[in-house]
């Protein structure tokens, strides 16, 4: 019961900060995009870059990567290079440890079938060794242990794995945004070259 009390508390800790960091690594694509492809629409390049120095997230260090090469007059190939391997390299500060989520909804249900294991085991050993008066109340006891760390082994399980399943929603719709803003924005540039302050 202890060993799966310890991985339920890692499971909210983890849960709790998967929450906390995906709030601040993400912001709403839309109106983002307004924003920023404004700016570079009145081919204000500078002011664009700054715009996504005043939000470290993973989607504007994707578009500030692809701008900044814009601004050193790069051809569209390098531009789209700078974006594609900024996704890459910010996709791991979004996913984070999000996948010891499926590790401990695995773990605590192992844990909770071999408390279930040894609960039998003593209770069984404990009626043999009773009386005929105590028998019927040690195996009641020994099941009623056994099945509670079951219950309690699945309850944090069903936690974790659902906890797992929404951040790697959340996860995969931050990741598409970097890669749909990222095309967004080379469509914009390459119609608009011509507009461009440097």
């Amino acid at each position: 019961m202890y060993l799966i009390l310890l991985v339920g508390i890692l499971t909210v800790f983890l849960i709790l900060e998967r929450t906390m960091s995906l709030s601040k690594l993400t912001l709403d694509k839309i109106s983002l995009n307004e924003n920023l492809f404004s700016m570079l629409l009145r081919g204000d390049i500078k002011q664009a870059i700054a715009f996504c120095d005043s939000r470290p997230t993973p989607l504007t260090n994707t578009l500030k990567s692809g701008l900044v090469q814009v601004m050193n007059k790069r051809p569209d190939e390098e531009v789209q290079v700078a974006m594609d391997a900024a996704v890459l390299r910010e996709t791991p500060r979004l996913e984070g440890w999000t996948s010891f989520l499926a590790v401990f909804g695995n773990v605590s249900v192992l844990i909770g079938l071999f408390g279930t294991i040894v609960g039998l085991i003593r209770s069984f050993s404990g009626v043999a060794e009773a009386d005929a008066a105590t028998k019927a109340q040690r195996l009641s006891l020994g099941i009623s242990e056994a099945l509670n760390c079951t219950a309690f082994g699945l309850l944090v399980a069903i936690v974790a794995i659902v906890s797992f399943g929404f951040f790697q929603i959340k996860i995969g719709r931050a990741i598409n945004d970097m890669l749909e803003s990222s095309m967004n924005l080379m469509n914009l540039i390459v119609s608009n070259r011509d507009k461009i302050k440097y």
